[in-house]
């Protein structure tokens, strides 16, 4: 029997593990989200840098940039999450979720096949399976860089979330 419940978690699909590293990867910016106070949304460490905001948006903005060049699925908006009127707590943490979820929508719509078709992103050739890859380390970058803006703001950050 343990080598059959071994067997299945093996039979995953590369594109069912990539959702459910997506999927963790939105439980862990809603924890960021929820603990950066209403306030310290507009926090900018110094002018020229992005707000807290602003960083969260420009994550959901490369979300969608990255993931609808890859598949040629259109976004659900023209507009920029980072440059929204409503920078709010409660605007920012909804359109940057959502980003999550039109990744996951789009791997759950996938085949493993699909992730080695060859793809133009950002004028750059490469695999569609690089395309999400690329997509992961630059949300994990921007998520990882509002740390020092939740402490600055006098809150705790969450703690890692590898599993």
């Amino acid at each position: 029997m343990m080598l059959c419940a071994a067997s299945s978690a093996f039979a995953q699909t590369t594109t069912a593990k990539l959702a459910a590293e997506w999927e963790r990867a939105k439980v862990y910016t809603k924890e960021y989200l929820d603990a950066m106070p209403e306030d310290g949304y507009a926090l900018k460490p110094t002018p020229e840098i992005r707000s807290f905001a602003q960083q969260m948006g420009h994550l959901a903005d490369a979300n969608y940039a990255f993931i609808s060049s890859a598949t040629g699925t259109k976004k659900p908006s023209d507009a920029s999450v980072e440059k929204m009127a409503d920078q709010s707590k409660a605007a920012i943490s909804k359109a940057t979720l959502e980003s999550y979820d039109f990744i996951i929508a789009a791997l759950k719509g996938m085949t493993d096949t699909d992730l080695a078709k060859d793809v133009k992103v950002f004028g750059m050739d490469m695999k569609m399976g690089t395309a999400f890859e690329k997509a992961f380390e630059h949300q994990t970058h921007h998520r990882g860089q509002t740390t020092v803006y939740i402490r600055l703001k006098g809150a705790t950050p969450p703690k890692e979330k590898l599993f």
